[in-house]
């Protein structure tokens, strides 16, 4: 069979770990695969055709690819998976699709992705574990992977040679029995290969103990994310970050998650962010969208109102850093003098200029750049 795999055309920063998974099965079984991203017309016509997809707001480039299939391809099998296509199965087949898939595509779930299809990706993409126990009304993971499950003694078969990243998926890896075993391989390749470890969902800050720092601190980390969803966490999270800390994890590199926008309102949002920016770490707000959106940014939870979430992202896009709030002193000092959300996230007067909290680290990356230019200009010059 020729199988088809394709990417719809929507952002991500990451490649489609589910079609590269389904690409290895593909593989085995003795076809032909290929990997495209968006509406592309291939040499060879396929038999079959995966779509996968992400979040459900970003679902008309999802229909755009399956439509453009099934038209240019009539007699190909069109298949469409992935969170869109599991979270909302109903509309979903609106798109034209012949199949749509819920949940893993299970027979693929243990084998090393095709990353070759992918050579300018330079990360392992790891589930160690799936699902979670906590069943946060916010979140996807355990209605569709269900309780902590598929938990792996071992993860060293699923690192791709030649990688210089390990980027673990897991929803709440330290509900795992086998979480150590796990740990003393990501160090093993921490130490001895130098490879990043990235535990990207996130840590369960409230499973963080003093043995998880110490072995946290032995791997080579990108950094430590950990989560402040609601105030009652916060002598879990406050707790964490001093562990981490005291075994040499710095504050900079803990980045906190904040979910906005859900059952809280701005001065709950106010008072988390004074005590992570207080406490020395990362701010990274996160908004609420339901799990059903099929359109970004139009919902407000009855304790917001628009106006008070367009300024949150108004002051992220002037005093923010990539789209965190680092805790800067001046920063520190303004949470901890305000008194309430509106003092904290006063904006600049129109035509006042507003301070440039991240100027001296502009000013390096501009000497750095500037070093840069010299060094290729002569390298070109000699040869």
């Amino acid at each position: 069979m020729n199988i088809l795999l394709v990417e719809p055309d929507y952002y991500t920063r990451y490649p489609p770990l589910g079609l590269l998974k389904i690409a290895t099965y593909h593989r085995i079984q003795g076809d032909e695969v290929k990997l495209v991203r968006g509406c592309v017309k291939v040499k060879r016509k396929p038999n079959r055709v995966y779509v996968t997809s992400l979040f459900t707001w970003a679902w008309k480039p999802v229909w755009r690819a399956v439509r453009y299939y099934k038209s240019l391809y009539p007699e190909a099998e069109v298949w469409l998976g992935g969170l869109y296509a599991t979270l909302m199965p109903d509309h979903a087949r609106m798109s034209g699709a012949d199949i749509v898939y819920k949940g893993l595509f299970k027979e693929a779930e243990d084998l090393m992705p095709a990353y070759d299809l992918v050579p300018e990706w330079d990360g392992s993409i790891i589930f160690a574990s799936r699902g979670c126990n906590r069943r946060c009304p916010y979140c996807a993971v355990w209605r569709i992977e269900g309780p902590i499950n598929s938990c792996r003694r071992s993860i060293k078969h699923l690192v791709w040679p030649g990688h210089t990243r390990i980027i673990l998926w897991d929803n709440n890896i330290l509900q795992s029995p086998y979480w150590r075993d796990v740990f003393e391989e990501l160090i093993w390749f921490s130490r001895v290969k130098g490879m990043k470890i990235d535990f990207n969902q996130g840590l369960d800050a409230r499973l963080i103990t003093d043995e998880v720092a110490e072995l946290l601190s032995k791997m080579k980390l990108l950094c430590v994310r950990i989560s402040y969803d609601h105030v009652s966490m916060r002598r879990h999270v406050k707790r964490a970050i001093e562990l981490l800390a005291s075994h040499g994890i710095r504050r900079r590199s803990i980045l906190v998650y904040m979910l906005y926008n859900f059952q809280d309102t701005p001065d709950d949002l106010f008072k988390r962010m004074r005590d992570v920016l207080s406490w020395g770490a990362v701010v990274y707000p996160m908004r609420y969208e339901p799990l059903d959106a099929l359109e970004r940014w139009k919902y407000v939870a009855p304790g917001w109102d628009a106006e008070s979430l367009e300024r949150v992202e108004d002051f992220r896009r002037i005093y923010g850093y990539g789209g965190t709030f680092p805790p800067y002193r001046w920063l520190v000092e303004r949470f901890v003098k305000a008194k309430c959300f509106d003092e904290a996230f006063k904006l600049p007067k129109p035509g006042e200029h507003a301070k440039r909290v991240h100027k001296p680290y502009h000013a390096k990356w501009q000497r750095e750049r500037d070093w840069r230019h010299v060094v290729v200009r002569f390298l070109a010059k000699r040869w």
